[in-house]
């Protein structure tokens, strides 16, 4: 199946700001119950040893409360570990969310793009199911301008262009009706559109396929490094592991030591 890039309601400027954050705030408190990331800890450890860092540069953060579960496994290996939370739409108060459940966590309040991402943003650069909202283009973008800073980056996705991987979305409403009430912070807004105007559940269902078939392969991935300026000067492994009944694919960059 080759892929197709067809719209998600997350990425249009027009779709309503709460509606995108309920999405976003129900992603990351299933990949923290799911302990979705447990199969990629050692990856994140190996790029921020390579990068010879502590920092975590999160980019496409959404929510950023995906990255407790996480968090809480890096520091017992990594003390010092800081994650800075930035998006191009950041959802603010789920950014002081996270802050608030744990002090290493900051985030940049303003709008950062993960094609141009700011020289004073130091640190291995991650993106969690985010790289599928890029076109091709773009996606060479993110990849060049970390090469072109000298900048390791690892990109994750949980899900695949694969017949599995849909039929899992199919059930994505009933998992948004079921964890809704324990999903913080709590809002009434999120109640009255998962329950009593089911946009959230919808919503959820038709990004989450689309994600499926927006999700860039294995082989992909690599045409992409291909294609980019200096790629010799970095490292690069691109990967797809099992987690549980599902898959992670990965791509992680670090510059070569001189």
């Amino acid at each position: 199946m080759g892929r197709i890039h067809l719209f998600e309601f997350e990425d249009q400027k027009w779709f309503p700001e709460s509606i995108r954050n309920y999405g976003t705030d129900f992603l990351q408190f299933l990949s923290n119950k799911t302990k979705l990331y447990k199969p990629i800890i050692s990856v994140i450890k190996k790029g921020l040893k390579k990068a010879n860092t502590n920092t975590i540069i999160d980019l496409a953060s959404g929510g950023g409360g995906g990255l407790l579960w996480l968090n809480s496994k890096l520091k017992k290996d990594i003390p010092n570990l800081k994650i800075v939370l930035t998006d191009y739409f950041p959802n603010i108060s789920a950014f002081k969310y996270t802050v608030e459940q744990s002090d290493n966590f900051s985030y940049i309040s303003t709008s950062v793009d993960a094609k141009n991402v700011p020289d004073d943003l130091k640190g291995l650069r991650t993106q969690f199911l985010s790289l599928h909202h890029f076109k091709p283009n773009d996606a060479h973008k993110i990849l060049q301008n970390a090469v072109n800073s000298n900048s390791s980056i690892a990109v994750f996705e949980a899900q695949e262009r694969s017949v599995p991987s849909i039929i899992a979305m199919l059930f994505s409403p009933l998992s948004v009706l079921f964890t809704t009430p324990f999903i913080r912070p709590f809002k009434l807004g999120r109640i009255i559109f998962t329950y009593l105007i089911p946009i959230v559940p919808l919503f959820v269902l038709w990004d989450g396929i689309v994600s499926c078939l927006r999700t860039y392969s294995i082989k992909e991935m690599q045409e992409i490094v291909n294609q980019l300026k200096n790629k010799e000067q970095f490292h690069w492994e691109i990967e797809r592991v099992k987690s549980g009944p599902g898959v992670i694919l990965y791509l992680l960059g670090t510059p070569k030591q001189s």
